[in-house]
């Protein structure tokens, strides 16, 4: 492949590699982020204001997911077999003036139709993106990559509840602030999808910013891989969907969603419920719970890449989740002691999503694994519409923050239990760490 040139040293294409690709993806998946997850923070204001009940918000939270369940399965296939670059980009646009609409919803049909919009314009994102991720890091380095994409989850929350609670305060031309965060929030997406469009490589092979050896070295080492993949007898879609560890990874990621979304979109609530502080205080103190997570996210990343498991991390901190929650359901403790039980919370529950999608990419070859992921987060999606509907409706019918704790904590221990069955292959030894987001954050 190099004959008769000096060897391409492996580490400095990867700490390339990692710097032109991970910055920009980090920075999609925040906007994308943000702009799903902000109606829990414009919920403390346009509740009243639209006269919304706890079981219209839950629905309106929870239809998002399934408009994003269209395009779940396309959309990968479009990133293996198509562009991402453009792709992408496509996506991008779409959400974010569908996003910045969401402002202008009277009615709680509006409502639904603009979540459910906003579901079908970022349908393919994240199952594209890992995907994406195939075609430039070598399995070794992925769980490492992916908790650069997954930190962006915790980051754009934590920055965007103290954000939120500035906006939710302003009056500007004739419009409240819960709508302008709407807008403000949205229509970056945009800017970002031209930026996309620019920048953003499909492959090794079109990387101008990589020599022709660096271009040829990283090719083959995929391609070996990807043979190596092959030999070992997932060669086809279907026996991928036959596979006992495609189900167990299927429903152990819907058990554990079912309680993930409706913690993330419904945090501001609970704690302002509990704190019974204002609006801006409980944002602020949200903004704390994500702030553990995303300290969650850089120490998974850097842990199952150093010791090679994925399994026992993920297991362990969907399991933690799981007792944490019940922690911070009982009854007669001081503010502080539960917000201090939901920081830990919010350490554990972002730990577990690196070395979870790490898993389907380590047997499947590449079509198998596209479909395959693309199927896997469809049923993440699926929970979380499930998940925030049974919120909505706990709440709506008198129950409690400690009875929808509980329930939030039997999702994580059925994920943990479901996801402990996996089996793995031989964990693969351990390269040089790759330098991610998660690394060059301040």
């Amino acid at each position: 492949m190099n004959a008769g040139k000096s060897p391409i040293p492996f580490p400095g294409l990867r700490r390339k590699v990692a710097w032109r690709v991970l910055p920009l993806v980090f920075l999609l998946y925040i906007t994308a982020y943000l702009d799903r997850a902000n109606v829990g923070f414009a919920k403390l204001r346009m509740a009243d204001d639209l006269k919304f009940s706890e079981e219209v918000f839950g629905l309106g939270i929870g239809i998002f997911f399934i408009g994003y369940l269209l395009l779940e399965i396309p959309g990968a296939l479009l990133v293996e077999r198509w562009s991402a670059r453009k792709w992408f980009a496509r996506i991008l646009i779409s959400w974010g003036f569908i996003s910045a609409l969401t402002a202008f919803v009277r009615t709680p049909t509006q409502f639904y139709a603009a979540r459910f919009l906003l579901g079908v314009a970022e349908a393919g994102f994240f199952p594209g993106i890992i995907v994406y991720f195939t075609h430039w890091f070598v399995t070794a380095d992925r769980a490492r990559a992916l908790s650069g994409l997954v930190m962006a989850v915790p980051f754009s929350l934590a920055l965007g509840a103290p954000m939120s609670a500035l906006l939710l305060d302003v009056h500007w031309l004739g419009l409240v602030g819960w709508k302008w965060m709407f807008i403000l929030e949205g229509l970056p997406a945009v800017v970002l999808g031209g930026i996309t469009l620019l920048c953003l490589t499909d492959r090794p092979r079109h990387a101008r910013w990589l020599t022709p050896g660096e271009r040829d070295h990283l090719e083959g080492l995929l391609a070996e891989e990807a043979r190596v993949k092959e030999a070992t007898g997932a060669a086809t879609v279907a026996h991928a969907l036959r596979q006992r560890n495609f189900w167990l990874l299927a429903l152990g990621i819907f058990a554990t969603n079912t309680g993930g979304y409706a913690l993330s979109f419904w945090v501001p609530t609970m704690v302002k419920h509990l704190s019974g502080g204002t609006d801006r205080a409980s944002l602020l103190y949200s903004g704390l719970f994500y702030a553990c997570g995303l300290a969650g996210v850089y120490l998974s990343g850097q842990s199952s890449d150093r010791t090679g498991d994925r399994k026992w991390h993920c297991v362990g901190s969907q399991a933690a989740t799981a007792f944490l929650l019940a922690g911070s359901s009982l009854s007669g403790q001081p503010f502080a002691v539960v917000m201090t039980w939901l920081c830990l919370t919010g350490f554990a529950a972002y730990f577990w999503p690196s070395p979870f999608w790490a898993l389907p990419t380590l047997t499947l070859t590449a079509s198998a694994a596209a479909v395959s992921i693309g199927f896997i987060n469809m049923c993440a999606n699926l929970a979380g519409s499930l998940g925030n509907y049974n919120m909505g409706w706990l709440k709506s019918h008198g129950y409690g923050d400690s009875a929808c704790l509980l329930f939030l904590s039997a999702c994580y221990f059925l994920g943990a239990i479901l996801v402990s069955f996996v089996n793995v292959s031989p964990k693969p030894i351990p390269l040089p760490p790759i330098h991610a987001p998660a690394e060059i954050l301040p």
